[in-house]
């Protein structure tokens, strides 16, 4: 394989963009739950299924899709993934019926899986020493376009309505395309032939191989499930009455939690020197702390704000450490690994959704932080209980 030393800090910027943007898009019904359950006539107690289902096949696009990544030429499966992403936008922005609305969300979540094509890519780029530090940059994107998504999609809401978020979106996936067709790597790689059937299959098969892969899966799992117990429901409780926040102020929130997805960051430096099981135990005390202060949304928004700072910095850490464990594993798969590792992400974000706002349903604020609290507590056990068997 011929590739360059590494990655220069201009394309690895441009790769963390393009990840924030293709996994914004699966988000941004996160704060419009209320204004879809309104137009599309959809309970409160069941509107998660929207961000449910996108979730359900952005799982399906990691076992089917992005595996491809060890098989094709990944410059051209990118931009053939974002272009069908600029589609789905559209049918999403412009559906008129429920049906339509699911269907469009399905293939956007489908779809996304491209940034996780983008991360393996740059593994691949980038040199052994330095890995981490790619990693950790490019998956900070993936971060923080989903709290940004909160707020793009809080102010076209407000501004232009719902409907703009899509669309515009699809527009910007456009320009994006088009810097791509310039300025992505055309890297030459030598790839084994398989067929697609065998391709799939040896995913399953790196599960049964690799220990470290099944536990930093779980990990992954169960701290994405925290992540989605907040943000899908977070919207609920700050629009209704007495708080009655606007979608503006509501998507602000999600520039808190930029703070703590850029701190994170630094973690894949500290797994590249040997402290990733140190980041990840640190990390999760911090995730279950946060809950403590998430708690008290009602009674004060500073004590929120603490809350969501240290969650999203507990997440963001954990996960750059665990694909910074998992990518050196087998060289020839990063795609196939990262796809693996990522499908466990998935369903952790679907679980936490539908169950967060069926908690708020029945037992209210207090009921979704006492979820969010019990997910974090069995998180550091299992971490405690499994840490002697992963190196680092």
């Amino acid at each position: 394989m011929n590739l360059q030393p590494s990655m220069s800090r201009t394309v690895t910027l441009l790769f963390a963009i393009a990840c924030g943007m293709s996994v914004a898009n699966i988000y941004f019904a996160q704060p419009l739950l209320d204004q879809l359950s309104n137009e599309f006539n959809i309970d409160h107690s069941t509107i998660g299924v929207v961000i449910t289902i996108t979730q359900i096949f952005y799982g399906l696009g990691l076992l089917l899709l992005v595996p491809l990544g060890d098989l094709l030429n990944q410059r051209r499966l990118i931009i053939g993934q974002m272009l069908l992403s600029t589609a789905a936008l559209v049918i999403v922005g412009t559906a008129s019926f429920s049906v339509i609305l699911f269907t469009g969300m399905a293939l956007v979540g489908l779809l996304a899986v491209v940034t996780q094509t983008l991360v393996a890519f740059a593994a691949t780029m980038a040199s052994p020493t330095e890995r981490g530090r790619v990693v950790g940059i490019v998956t900070s994107g993936i971060v923080i376009g989903i709290l940004l998504a909160r707020t793009f999609a809080g102010l076209l809401t407000d501004l232009t309505g719902w409907r703009s978020v899509y669309l515009v979106s699809a527009a910007l996936m456009l320009v994006m395309i088009c810097m791509f067709l310039n300025v992505l790597p055309k890297v030459e790689r030598e790839v084994k032939s398989l067929p697609y059937h065998q391709l799939i299959k040896s995913v399953f098969t790196l599960f049964m191989q690799e220990r470290t892969l099944r536990i930093r899966s779980v990990l992954a799992m169960l701290i994405f499930a925290d992540f989605s117990i907040l943000w899908t429901s977070l919207v609920l409780p700050l629009s209704a009455p007495p708080l009655a926040l606007s979608h503006s102020v509501i998507g602000a929130f999600g520039l808190v939690g930029v703070a703590g997805a850029l701190a994170a960051a630094q973690a894949g430096k500290l797994a590249d020197r040997g402290y990733g099981q140190r980041t990840t135990g640190i990390a999760l005390v911090l995730l279950l702390i946060s809950w403590l202060f998430i708690n008290y949304l009602e009674q004060s928004l500073m004590a929120l704000i603490v809350g969501i700072v240290l969650l999203d910095l507990a997440v963001q850490a954990v996960h750059v450490t665990n694909q910074t464990m998992i990518l050196p594993l087998r060289t020839e798969a990063r795609s196939r690994l990262t796809a693996g590792y990522m499908m466990f992400y998935s369903i952790g974000s679907a679980g936490g959704s539908i169950a967060s706002t069926q908690m708020y349903a029945h037992f209210g604020w207090g009921g979704v932080c006492f979820l969010g609290a019990s997910i974090s507590t069995i998180t550091l056990i299992f971490w405690a209980t499994t840490k002697r068997f992963t190196k680092y």
